[in-house]
This record gives C-alpha cells, sequence and structure tokens, in this order.
C-alpha cells in the first residue's frame, strides 16, 4: 500500500520530490517504492527524464485502480474507525465565489463546532481545477464530469436568468425576446466562464 501510495503521488504530482514531501518520506524511499512496485508487476508505471515523470499507459490504467482501491480502503477504515474516532486532516475544497460567500464561510462556525480537528483549504474561483494534479479533495462546479475516476453527486440545482433593475427597463424598454437583447439599446453584461 505504501508503495501504491507513493506511485499516486508521483503521478499527481509529476516529481518525485514533491511526491516525497507530501508524503513525508524521502526521495529515495519513494523512488525504491516505485522500483519495488514495478518489479512485482512487471511492467515501467514511468517514464522517467531528469526534467520531468511521465506515466507509461500501464501506469495510468495502475493509477485508476490504485486510486480506487485506495479511496475504498480509506472508506472502509474511516467508517470502522468513526465510532472511535472523530473526523480530522485537510480538506481541499474548491467553489464558485458566490457559493463560498453566501453559504459556505457562512456556515463554517457551525462546521468548526461540529468536526473541529478538520482543517479546510477553501479555494473560491470558478476556473477548471485539476483535482489530482492540484491535490483537490472535493470541488463544487456546475454541469456534467469529464474525468471518468472522479466521483460526481448532485447537491443542487441553480436556476440561470437575466436581470434588471425596474430603472433600467423604464430607460430601455422590457424585452419579450432574448434576441432583443442584442439590439443596441441594450446594455449586457455577461458572465464569460474561463
Amino acid at each position: 500500500f505504501d508503495a501504491m501510495q507513493a506511485f499516486i503521488r508521483v503521478v499527481e504530482s509529476g516529481s518525485f520530490t514533491k511526491a516525497a514531501a507530501t508524503l513525508q518520506m524521502n526521495k529515495t524511499t519513494v523512488t525504491q517504492l516505485i522500483q519495488q512496485l514495478e518489479t512485482r508487476l512487471r511492467v515501467k508505471l514511468l517514464n522517467r527524464t531528469t526534467r520531468k515523470v511521465h506515466v507509461t499507459a500501464d501506469g495510468t490504467v495502475y493509477y485508476e485502480h490504485a486510486v480506487r482501491l485506495l479511496a475504498a480502503m480509506d472508506d472502509a477504515e474511516t467508517s470502522l474507525s468513526s465510532a472511535v474516532t472523530t473526523p480530522r486532516g485537510k480538506l481541499r475544497v474548491d467553489v464558485p465565489s458566490p457559493l463560498a460567500r453566501l453559504i459556505l464561510v457562512p456556515a463554517l462556525p457551525e462546521f468548526y463546532a461540529q468536526y473541529p480537528d478538520i482543517q479546510i483549504d477553501l479555494g473560491a474561483s470558478d476556473r477548471k481545477v485539476d483535482m489530482i494534479r492540484e491535490n483537490v479533495d472535493c470541488v463544487i462546479r456546475g454541469g456534467g464530469i469529464s474525468e471518468q475516476s472522479l466521483i460526481a453527486r448532485h447537491v443542487g440545482d441553480l436556476t440561470i436568468g437575466a436581470y434588471a433593475t425596474p430603472n433600467y427597463l423604464a430607460h430601455a424598454g422590457t424585452p419579450t425576446h432574448p434576441n432583443q437583447l442584442e439590439q443596441s439599446e441594450h446594455y449586457l453584461v455577461g458572465y464569460l466562464n474561463s
């Protein structure tokens, strides 16, 4: 399991040095764990150069299985130990800025009262987060999921609409069709996602 964890961290960070740092091991130990894993599996999982680590095709397949296996093992251990201990650790989360400001941040005092041993590292952005490379545990985003190795849960629905103040409508007129918004007498503030 240590070798699997080391392999996952190397893939996610793209570096033996960074993986060693996150695992609180020395680089030599991580290198040896990966070599032992490759020997046991009889496949090359990583291509190494002096500057970069690339995952092989076999490594990609093994990575996906290893992530699921370790997550399942962690879930099993957590479910057994939850009766004895309270949840603890660091949780990296990234959510859209309005959700952070209006919902999550106001709920933090109650959350921390219930889970004092959890440290939340909260990012507020609308950018696409590479959860694996950035070591982010959870994101909240709208739309479908493109990375098949991730698990998605529906947490709510968001209504999107066009909004205007009464003063603006008195000045520019109330459109009856979205095409009318393209006319020159209307000013639009559009939201563009990266």
